[in-house]
């Protein structure tokens, strides 16, 4: 009785910090809608359908489409070659193909632009994109295929099944829930993302967003556009709810043994150079880039402690935001896990939408809030910049830990509770230890994010305190590509180190219940 009794009580505690976190994700959307209302009907309207909006929902609707499809087609087959085949070095391309992971899209853009000026554009854009992103679908496809039931496989064979018959229905259905799940990220991505597409001269919503923001001063137009980039998001997210439920899959992971290695035959050289090749391109090019331009730039990007000095404070920013944001899933992560319902479930995924809300929206948001209702206390500080931080980065975090929560045995919290231990006892002594995983990987995967941000960070960033981000921004808006370098390739190093433990994490899903990136985990 005492079990029931504890489990029948509402979890007050978890509905109110739960309710603070919404409400603070949902203060930058409130501050879109003030904005866009506050000029009336007559003139949004005027904006939004003038030639130029619709030139911009082109634009930004075929690149996230494009970009997508090939992320999903590089990724799925990489994880495939590396899983499921005797390709050789295979689990050294594993690893190289997760580092892209670590290298931020405006470095990659910054890459190819500064060694051939003629990658710029929308094919640019798409090469560009489609290099930086694709570890989003290659890593929760690469850990579905380790887990999944080899015997659907075999099943499959033995009816007689040719290869690309058991690749496409088979290993493609298995993966089915991690590849949607990595193509809505990827997709949200491409809906915020502003430096690639500034270095590349491809113009987006987000480019223009930032425009009527930063030189314009029209925060009105900026915040109606904002709300078609949300509405874009929106139509992404719920796209991705009608395929995952019209086309389910078999999950159950079966007997736990190793696949046995699927000969490759005459199609090893095609398929080591495909890899080999995009290793070079998604890899290869920026680094290569880099070091090339530190060579031939000058020391004076290292005057003084700038470089240290920015790498200390962006590790600095990127830890507490990976601290704050994880902080702010669990409460969220344990209601819908723990106490689900269709209600809570909406309000979780309804928390993706801030992906796409670009950086500067953000940051505005948060800087008018502060000077309306704060008398200016806060503003350009370092906790309001890592706040808008945790806020852009959170559905990361959310994702991580909700993963963890949901693996974790209930059971045994509900054996320590029947031994008379508090709930605040069974959560630190039980529920901790068994997600800790999962609140590690949410950590790293908004440390990796932070240490690329750019956009709110050239608003909100305190005065005389500068990152990796914007000194390497500077520096290549001046073409000083000399200066610049030593700014990306330090921006390589520091998130190399939560990449690494993210492939890690990976690696270790199979005995687990759920891919980190695994829509269910959303829903």
């Amino acid at each position: 009785m005492a079990r029931v009794g504890r489990r029948s009580r509402r979890p007050v505690t978890l509905l109110v910090a739960s309710a603070v976190v919404v409400l603070a994700l949902a203060g930058p959307l409130a501050f879109l809608v003030v904005q866009a209302s506050g000029v009336g009907w007559g003139p949004i309207a005027h904006l939004l359908f003038r030639s130029l909006t619709a030139s911009l929902l082109w634009n930004t609707v075929r690149l996230s489409v494009v970009v997508t499809a090939l992320c999903a087609i590089i990724g799925t087959l990489c994880a495939y070659l590396v899983e499921r085949t005797d390709l050789p070095g295979r689990r050294l391309w594993g690893a190289l193909l997760v580092v892209p992971f670590a290298i931020p899209d405006f470095v990659v853009g910054f890459g190819w632009t500064s060694i051939d000026p003629g990658v710029t554009g929308y094919w640019g854009a798409v090469l560009v994109m489609t290099l930086a992103v694709y570890p989003l679908v290659y890593l929760p496809v690469a850990a579905a295929l380790r887990g999944a039931d080899p015997g659907l496989e075999e099943v499959a064979r033995s009816l007689g099944l040719g290869r690309l018959a058991r690749f496409w229905r088979v290993t493609v259905g298995q993966a089915r829930r991690a590849i949607l799940g990595g193509c809505l990220l990827v997709t949200l991505v491409i809906l915020a993302e502003y430096g690639a597409f500034e270095i590349l001269g491809y113009q987006t919503f987000t480019t223009e967003i930032f425009s009527e923001y930063s030189v314009g001063f029209d925060l009105a137009a900026a915040s109606a556009l904002s709300l078609v980039l949300v509405g874009l998001s929106l139509v992404a997210l719920v796209f991705q709810n009608l395929v995952r439920e019209r086309h389910g899959a078999r999950v159950a992971r079966g007997a736990a043994r190793r696949h046995a290695p699927q000969h490759l035959g005459r199609a090893t050289a095609v398929a080591l150079l495909g890899v080999v090749a995009l290793v070079v391109a998604a890899l290869g090019v920026p680094v290569g880039a880099t070091l090339y331009w530190m060579t031939r730039g000058t020391s004076s990007a290292l005057t003084g402690d700038s470089l240290v000095g920015a790498g200390l404070t962006t590790a600095a920013y990127a830890a507490a935001a990976g601290l704050l944001a994880t902080v702010m899933a669990l409460p969220i992560a344990l209601l819908v896990v723990r106490h689900p319902s269709r209600l809570r479930s909406a309000l979780s995924q309804s928390t993706l939408l801030i992906l796409a809300v670009p950086g500067v929206v953000i940051a505005l948001a948060l800087s008018s809030f502060t000077e309306q209702h704060l008398g200016g206390i806060g503003y350009q500080s370092a906790p309001l910049l890592v706040l808008a931080y945790a806020l852009m980065f959170f559905p990361l975090a959310l994702v991580g830990v909700r993963a963890s929560v949901a693996q974790a045995p209930r059971a045994l919290e509900e054996v320590a509770g029947s031994l008379g231990l508090s709930r605040a006892r069974v959560f630190v002594r039980v529920t901790l230890p068994l997600v800790a995983p999962g609140l590690a990987a949410a950590f790293c995967l908004v440390f990796l994010s932070v240490v690329t941000e750019l956009t709110a960070t050239l608003i909100l960033i305190p005065t005389g305190a500068q990152t990796l981000a914007t000194q390497f921004w500077a520096y290549q808006q001046n073409l000083a590509y000399g200066q610049a370098a030593p700014f990306a390739l330090a921006m390589m190093v520091v998130a190399a180190v939560p990449a690494y433990l993210l492939g890690r994490f990976f690696d270790r899903l199979p005995t687990q219940r759920a891919s980190v990136l695994d829509p269910r985990v959303l829903s």
